[in-house]
């Protein structure tokens, strides 16, 4: 029989999916119609209207909208407006991706409405009390078990579903150690170790049905601890804690290195406590991992009590990992899901043998030859290289001597020629116009008569 937790919320106002009876006098008021002509019970046909009587202290209004639209607007009865970011001190407003969560302190008397798009098929109900139930964790609850525990929000004993209430409530879990002195988790404190969700994945059946599946990792050290579970968003905050005892594993693997892996095989040590499971029913599903090979998959499931040794195919030099889950069945008959921790390990090569001194020592001599016939071809290659930097730079300086000297050959013929010009002096040019004086001017008898006949 499981022990339900439940904190009470008294007078919440829910806007939901689901048929929740009302608050005070709900059977009266749902068989009588106000004199305005709606009944304060259906959203859609009414548009959103509700009202709140003068016996409420305190209400907590639930909408639920469409994924990202807008928060609604709340209508109070004497015309005033509040909205998510502007409303009197007395409310507190979460408006989140797919809905409101409005709690009103002393909240006036009279007719109410929501301006807004709601989900379709919303209906507005008055809750007498909201109360939070948890499923507990079974016992004895082992390290790395996955279990599959619940939560819901109730209302008046009933079920509460609502389309993205997911996302309107956070859920975290945490382990605290009660720090036993001969315990594993002595040290360990406070830590999460998962969440309820309602989205439909991992252990959760069914999406947006009210129930909320827990993921948790337990993979943690044994020993005495509270378990807590805080639901809240900025409206509100519930918590709720129950004392567990985290039990170690009741099977055990490791993997058995070998004095010589030539002669004898790796292993793998599966130990069953028989005193807490039985052998008969458990299942070793594993995967091993080579350097360089395919998963090699392995089930186990002819165990005994006590130590199950089996060989390991192991091949090629490298890092090997095992992982895989255990499955299970209690001595008083609870059948339980493990995950194990990955399994590593390494095959080494073998060292290599000392050479033989002898051999060192011609080993030794040839790379001593090789490294004088090395160097040898070294200098042989710079003397090269020296010699054809040498010779090109005799080429060069040749070539510039030779210019050289046919540039200056060159000049002193022209500053002879300069000088011959500038030794030609007056009597030089006398001579020349004697020379003129002494041509024939004088022409023929023959030519001149010529030249006078018409």
């Amino acid at each position: 029989m499981k022990l339900l937790q439940r904190l009470a919320l008294a007078g919440w106002l829910a806007l939901t999916g689901s048929a929740i009876p009302a608050a005070t006098e709900v059977a009266a008021a749902n068989a009588t119609k106000q004199a305005d002509g709606y009944t304060p019970f259906n959203a859609q046909e009414l548009k959103n209207l509700f009202r709140i009587d003068h016996m409420v202290d305190k209400v907590t209004l639930l909408v639920s909208r469409p994924y990202g639209s807008a928060s609604v607007v709340v209508v109070t009865p004497d015309g005033e407006k509040w909205y998510a970011s502007r409303h009197p001190e007395n409310v507190r407003w979460f408006d989140g991706i797919t809905g409101d969560f409005i709690t009103v302190e002393k909240p006036q008397p009279g007719p109410y409405q929501l301006l807004g798009t709601l989900s379709p098929g919303s209906t507005i109900e008055l809750v007498s009390a909201l109360s939070l139930e948890l499923e507990p964790l079974p016992q004895p609850l082992y390290q790395g078990e996955r279990v599959n525990v619940t939560a819901r929000f109730l209302g008046d004993e009933k079920l509460i579903r609502m389309p993205g209430l997911e996302y309107m409530i956070e859920w975290r879990a945490r382990l605290t150690s009660l720090q036993n002195a001969d315990e594993q988790n002595y040290i360990a404190g406070t830590f999460p170790i998962g969440s309820y969700a309602d989205n439909g994945e991992i252990f959760d059946e069914v999406p947006d049905d009210g129930i909320f599946t827990a993921d948790l990792n337990l993979k943690q050290d044994w020993g005495s601890y509270t378990f807590s579970v805080i639901a809240e968003n900025k409206v509100f905050e519930r918590q709720i804690n129950i004392p567990i005892y985290l039990s170690e594993t009741p099977i055990r693997l490791e993997v058995i290195k070998p004095q010589d892996a030539s002669v004898t095989p790796w292993k793998l040590r599966v130990t069953v406590d028989d005193a807490q499971v039985m052998p008969s029913q458990t299942v070793v599903n594993l995967k091993q991992m080579g350097p360089s090979s395919e998963p090699v998959p392995m089930l186990l499931d002819q165990l005994i009590g006590g130590e199950n040794d089996i060989d390991l195919s192991v091949g090629d030099y490298g890092r090997y990992r095992i992982t895989g889950n255990i499955a299970s069945t209690t001595v008083g008959g609870r059948e339980i899901l493990l995950s194990m921790d990955d399994l590593f390990f390494n095959n080494l090569a073998p060292p290599v043998p000392p050479a033989d001194p002898r051999l060192r020592v011609e080993q030794a001599a040839k790379e001593t030859a090789l490294a004088d016939a090395a160097r040898q071809k070294q200098l042989i290659t710079w003397v090269i290289i020296g010699n054809l930097v040498l010779m090109l730079i005799g080429g060069a300086a040749i070539i510039i001597w030779r210019k050289q000297q046919t540039l200056k050959a060159d000049m002193a013929a022209a500053q002879q020629q300069t000088a011959v010009e500038k030794g030609k002096g007056p009597e030089s040019q006398r001579n020349d116009a004697d020379n003129l004086d002494d041509l024939d001017l004088a022409l023929s008898d023959t030519q001149a008569g010529s030249s006078f006949e018409i």
